[in-house]
């Protein structure tokens, strides 16, 4: 409830070059808190130099900012009715940008994954609340630029974080991925303030706030993301920490579902999805967020493990999905306004689909050529997803409900991430042990290619100035280097299939979906 002290604000009677400033100024906080996920892609490695770090310990500086985040990311409409737009989006950059500075100075890995989820945590607010606003303030089609703009920095911010990040930490070093953040940080906390008046505080409502739901809710996402994140390395269940959290978050998830449908003021509105086309919006919200978040999790991978690229060769091969977005945004824009957005949406999710998929036949071989068609059509059919998904779900919505349902729109991207990259390490590492187990039952003594290969090594390591045993010894070793490599690559082919058949799964929900398009509900909608 508004306070009385102060009258209401439309944001959409705002003028219009106000609205825009006032947009953008969030964008950017938004794009930094969203680059932020991937930027470490491709430099692991180098801050795993720098900080004396295993590869376990490594993952948790992506995963401890995902964890947070995610926690943060259901309770930002309650935020915001407590604290306004304004003052919430100002605290959550002025908090990511301390937090980046850092995390640019951490001593160790355990300071370093601290401060990431700090920065998650502190940051994740800027996410959820740039797309409340947007619908907030832009009536209309003005909504196809904005959901556009919006769309466009979600997808392209996980995809170029790696070549950016690959090409800071080349050109200078790792603490230059924080330190990016503190110039636009600063921006935004010191302006936002100045320009973004959308909604008054309403302070009272931590009286009445769902602190059982919040408390039940991050009992359950946070020991799922945990289990998720730590199980394919450590056997699972077979892990006495993991079956824990198995059983914290799936009490504390019963315990939470049943609230969130009985409470009076939930802090999420899980009742939204009720809602058909938020319900569908928000599924595929979820399939695009294992898209995005696996291929560029998986293409580092194999970049790094198969070819053995370093930082900038693992970005500059993994820049051409920028480029094609950008294309894709032109087309998009242009093609809305003449063509339905759910022929669009359709369109998107096939061609986002089809890129997964050519991935299949992948070799030990691919480099940035091979992957260039995989690339742009996965690149180009990103822009033809995620806005239209946006106006889906969230236009489907009214005013009242935008706030606390925005929140859980966006945080079934970022889990449809984490479920995804979890299942996809497990079978990077279950499908490998396949594959060799497969491929060694072939490589015996007695075949004459083998043998052929063996001498041939032996010959080879002997002149290079070895003696025979020396020389038996490496060739065996060579073959098993050549039996993992194509393991791997099998392995790939394996989890990129996984990742494309998600994608029919979402075609199957768009047969369910009703047509929608950029006009607002009416306010009594339900």
């Amino acid at each position: 409830m508004t306070h009385p002290a102060h009258p209401p604000i439309d944001p959409m009677n705002m003028p219009m070059r106000e609205k825009v400033f006032a947009f953008t100024l969030m964008c950017i906080g938004f794009f930094m808190a969203t680059l932020d996920i991937q930027i470490v892609a491709s430099s692991l490695r180098d801050i795993g130099g720098g900080l004396s770090a295993s590869q376990d310990e490594l993952s948790w500086v992506q995963t401890a900012y995902l964890i947070a985040e995610i926690l943060v990311i259901p309770m930002s409409g309650w935020l915001t009715r407590v604290f306004s737009t304004r003052w919430l989006f100002t605290a959550s950059a002025f908090g990511f940008t301390v937090t980046s500075m850092l995390c640019g100075l951490a001593w160790n890995i355990n300071s370093m994954i601290l401060f990431r989820a700090l920065q998650g945590a502190l940051g994740a607010a800027m996410i959820p609340t740039v797309f409340t606003t947007a619908f907030m303030m832009f009536p209309g089609r003005q909504r196809l630029i904005a959901s556009t703009a919006i769309g466009t920095l979600a997808t392209i911010a996980p995809t170029i974080g790696p070549v950016i990040g690959g090409w800071v930490t080349d050109q200078w070093s790792w603490h230059w991925l924080f330190y990016l953040n503190l110039v636009p940080g600063v921006l935004v906390t010191v302006l936002v303030p100045r320009f973004v008046h959308v909604d008054h505080a309403d302070i009272s409502l931590l009286k009445r706030g769902d602190y059982r739901g919040i408390v039940l809710m991050s009992g359950f996402l946070g020991c799922l993301e945990y289990m998720l994140e730590e199980g394919p390395r450590k056997n699972w269940f077979g892990d006495p920490v993991i079956l824990a959290c198995a059983w914290i978050s799936g009490i504390c998830g019963f315990l939470f579902f049943v609230h969130a449908f009985t409470a009076k003021e939930p802090i999420v509105d899980l009742k939204a999805l009720a809602l058909r086309n938020f319900g569908i919006g928000s599924l595929l919200s979820f399939v695009t967020g294992i898209g995005i978040f696996c291929t560029v999790y998986l293409t580092p991978v194999f970049l790094a493990r198969v070819r053995g690229f370093d930082s900038l060769q693992i970005g500059l091969a993994l820049l051409s999905v920028g480029v094609f977005q950008l294309m894709g945004l032109v087309m998009y824009t242009t093609a809305a306004r003449f063509i339905s957005l759910r022929t669009l949406l359709v369109f998107g999710l096939i061609l986002f689909g089809l890129g997964c998929y050519l991935y299949v036949p992948i070799t030990h071989q691919w480099g940035w050529y091979e992957f260039l068609i995989p690339q742009a059509l996965r690149g180009f059919g990103q822009q033809f997803c995620i806005a239209p998904i946006v106006t889906m779900a969230l236009g489907s919505l009214p005013p009242s409900r935008l706030k606390s349902a925005s929140g859980l729109f966006n945080l079934m991207r970022n889990l449809g991430g984490a479920i995804g990259i979890a299942v996809v390490s497990t079978m990077l590492n279950d499908r490998f042990n396949l594959h060799y187990e497969r491929l060694d039952e072939h490589v015996t003594a007695g075949r004459p290619v083998v043998e052929s290969f063996l001498r041939d090594q032996a010959a080879h390591l002997s002149a290079a100035g070895g003696d025979m045993v020396n020389g038996l010894q490496g060739s065996a070793a060579s073959l098993h280097a050549l039996l993992t490599r194509e393991a791997l690559t099998l392995t790939f082919s394996d989890t990129f299939l996984a990742v494309a058949l998600c994608f029919g799964v979402a075609l199957f929900a768009m047969l369910f979906s009703k047509p929608f398009g950029f006009n607002a509900p009416p306010p009594d909608a339900h």
